[in-house]
């Protein structure tokens, strides 16, 4: 029997997950958003339009509210808000919180999350993810996701790194809906490799405006992913973390993905950066070097790229 799920941030990963779980595991999912234009343009429309790689574009129904109007109760909250944004959405949602009745699943990018997110429910009813699923919000109420059905996939762990029977539900559930989770128990580790991954590819194409299929027909991008790879694989070492990879197989992610999964995918700093959000640089690479600083390390070219990403996002406002 699936589990009841409710989306709690419903940009463009937050409906791809809600969308599959929906249409292909038959699961209940309702969805909670802040960005008022997302809502209100869903509920006008009777749900949300969705595409596969630019095509197909059908209207699937989706049940969508608001933070302050949500009064459901699921059985998994899945949580994709942005790092800048997550407080107050968890602050305004927390009247339809259960920590004694209710899991978390999270999938976001960066790190700090976790630490909002125990605020209201502790370490052994939550669980995070990463994803290497590419997704696009083109306008309120309009998706598309990147990839063949099945393309992409995500690794996951309890926070407390332990078995739990919602937790094999949730991979069931997951796995039915093409989602393809993989379940380890090192949480730290997942979310760190992912980030060492986010640390290469959303900020160098996010700088420069180009594609993951761009960035890695550059000659030069083994040489520039391997220095990143390596600062970030140095602070993770002087502080105890356990990647799932090594310093060879995460170049090896970067290649792959870039080259043969996801070529035309946009990673989502630059969608944030085209649309004049704030970026999560400082969630990214500013948390790989502020992390080494504490182990008196030097991360200098993700402090550096943190800059240029700041001095990117100042520049917008000339161009109008």
């Amino acid at each position: 029997m699936t589990l009841k799920y409710t989306v709690l941030g419903a940009g463009a990963m937050g409906l791809r997950f809600g969308v599959l779980l929906q249409e292909l595991a038959g699961a209940e999912v309702e969805f909670v958003d802040n960005w008022a234009p997302q809502v209100e343009t869903i509920k006008a429309q009777g749900g949300v339009y969705v595409s596969r790689d630019h095509e197909n574009r059908h209207l699937v129904p989706i049940k969508i509210f608001s933070p302050e109007e949500y009064h459901g109760s699921p059985d998994v909250w899945i949580v994709f808000a942005k790092q800048m944004t997550l407080q107050d959405l968890l602050d305004k949602t927390a009247h339809a919180f259960d920590p004694a009745s209710q899991y978390v699943f999270t999938g976001m990018n960066g790190m700090g999350h976790l630490e909002k997110i125990n605020q209201y429910f502790p370490a052994d009813r939550v669980a995070a993810g990463t994803c290497l699923i590419g997704t696009v919000l083109n306008k309120a109420g309009d998706v598309d996701f990147i990839g063949k059905a099945g393309a992409g996939s995500i690794n996951l762990a309890a926070q407390n790194n332990q078995d739990a029977p919602w937790l094999d539900q949730l991979v069931a559930d997951f796995t039915v809906a093409n989602i393809n989770p993989h379940l380890n128990h090192n949480c730290e580790g997942t979310l760190f490799t992912k980030l060492v991954f986010n640390s290469v590819i959303n900020t160098l194409c996010t700088l420069f405006e180009i594609q993951m299929g761009q960035f890695i027909d550059y000659q030069g991008a083994e040489r520039l992913s391997r220095q990143l790879i390596n600062e970030a694989f140095d602070v993770a070492e002087r502080a105890g973390v356990q990647l799932l990879s090594t310093r060879e197989e995460e170049w090896q992610t970067v290649k792959y993905v870039s080259e043969v999964s996801n070529p035309l995918h946009y990673p989502s700093m630059y969608q944030d950066m085209s649309k004049d959000r704030p970026t999560e640089v400082d969630y990214i690479n500013g948390y790989i070097y502020d992390l080494g600083k504490k182990y008196d390390y030097e991360a200098s070219t993700h402090d550096f790229l943190r800059g240029l990403v700041h001095l990117a996002e100042n520049t917008r406002q000339f161009r109008k």
